[in-house]
């Protein structure tokens, strides 16, 4: 009886302590994953699932180490690299930083519009003009209302995106043994290098490295004490972990059903495709629901995009625009490709390889700056959690090397 109380006062205190890494996780299933988990599973079927649950365990590592860094120093990883690199090489590192925010603001535009004309038949460029519009009002509501009521929005939309992309595995369950089949890690060639490098920078994401430290600083004033700050810091490891648990249960959804039911169909590696297929293979009820969630991840995904650029950019150049007006901006390359009539499904896919790219630039920090005992404290990582840390930047580094190996290779 006792114990049973005391679980549920427990969860009483870290409840109400729950939320940023609910944002943070949006940028896991944004359209860019979509794309490149459905072409995956539609031309490889479960071979890649390995990569799936490999860079979601990463990513649970990686984001409870930026929301600590955040919680435990007061500050932003961008502020504290900002306070640590020449004018130079700060400039530099923002422009990367930049490019990888511009990759990632280019997927969740694209493939809101691609949702839009899914379920209205809206051309993609006036799609995507719409998706930046809504963009923007949910920003307002942050600006307006805080940071709370934000989360309290987005969490919606992650329940929405959860709906639309796992309710077509009820209908189509995928094949047991074909499953854990997949969990052995192995290539078929280039391409599945390609889209495995595509895989992890949709997953472990370089701008949710970067905005989870400020989510988590500016939800939770430092505690004044130790006993305060390891509550709260056990409170972030169950945020963390539960929020992307959801988002890895969608990313593996996703791959789950293109490989049972659109490997092998015509036309299935690209958004619209695998749309129609779906439709056709288990019903328009599913269709529907499978474009209602990309358009949630659309929105909700270039919602955290655009607020972790601006997190970027006050931490390392201390230059602020507002909100608004950077949504304006970072909106045109996405509008230009939806305008030449670039096919939206490979920029999606190439602009999470780009994004794949720009992760060891914000790991080997994260690395170096919670490994610093004068900066964390009690709170520095222990040797374990720096070989895992570690190990994660070289398999990163790797798997990169070997995708620009093979493709100069031509194999």
């Amino acid at each position: 009886m006792v114990a049973t109380l005391e679980k549920h006062v427990s969860r009483r205190r870290v409840l109400p302590l729950l939320g940023p890494a609910f944002v943070a996780a949006i940028a896991y299933v944004d359209p860019g994953n979509v794309a490149a988990n459905l072409t995956a599973g539609a031309r490889y079927g479960y071979l890649l699932v390995w990569v799936l649950v490999l860079a979601n365990a990463m990513a649970v590592l990686v984001q409870y180490q930026s929301a600590k860094l955040g919680l435990v120093t007061g500050r932003t990883l961008p502020e504290l690299l900002g306070e640590r690199l020449r004018r130079r090489t700060r400039i530099a590192f923002w422009a990367q930083a930049e490019i990888v925010a511009t990759a990632t603001d280019l997927a969740e535009v694209i493939g809101g519009a691609i949702a839009l004309h899914l379920l209205f038949g809206t051309p993609l460029l006036l799609g995507g003009v719409i998706v930046g519009v809504v963009s923007m009002l949910m920003l307002a509501v942050q600006n307006r209302h805080g940071q709370r009521r934000f989360e309290s929005v987005i969490i919606a939309l992650l329940v929405i995106i959860t709906i639309g992309f796992v309710s077509g595995l009820v209908v189509s369950p995928p094949d047991a043994g074909d499953v854990v089949g997949g969990l052995v890690p192995r290539f078929a060639g280039t391409d599945s290098v390609l889209l495995a490098t595509s895989m992890l920078g949709a997953t472990v994401m370089p701008h949710a490295i970067y905005v989870h430290s400020a989510l988590a600083r500016d939800r939770h004033p430092q505690p004044p004490d130790r006993d305060g700050r390891v509550h709260l810091l056990r409170a972030t490891r169950w945020d963390v972990v539960v929020a992307l648990m959801v988002a890895g249960m969608v990313n593996i959804a996703m791959l789950l059903l293109a490989a049972s039911s659109l490997q092998g169909v015509p036309g299935t590696d690209t958004i619209e495709g695998a749309h129609a297929a779906v439709t056709s293979a288990l019903g328009p009820a599913i269709g529907i629901t499978f474009a209602i969630g990309l358009l949630a991840s659309g929105l909700a995904s270039t919602s955290v995009g655009c607020y972790a650029g601006a997190t970027i950019m006050q931490g390392l150049i201390h230059r602020r625009i507002p909100l608004l007006v950077r949504r304006v901006i970072t909106m045109i390359p996405a509008l230009i490709l939806l305008g030449i009539g670039v096919d939206p499904t490979w920029a999606l896919v190439i602009s999470q390889v780009v994004l794949s790219f720009g992760i060891p630039f914000a790991l080997v920090p994260l690395l170096r700056l919670t490994g610093e005992v004068d900066l964390m404290g009690a709170d520095v990582n222990r040797r374990p959690v720096r070989w895992a840390l570690t190990t994660i930047v070289v398999l990163v580094v790797m798997l990169n090397l070997g995708l620009v190996g093979l493709t100069l290779a031509g194999s």
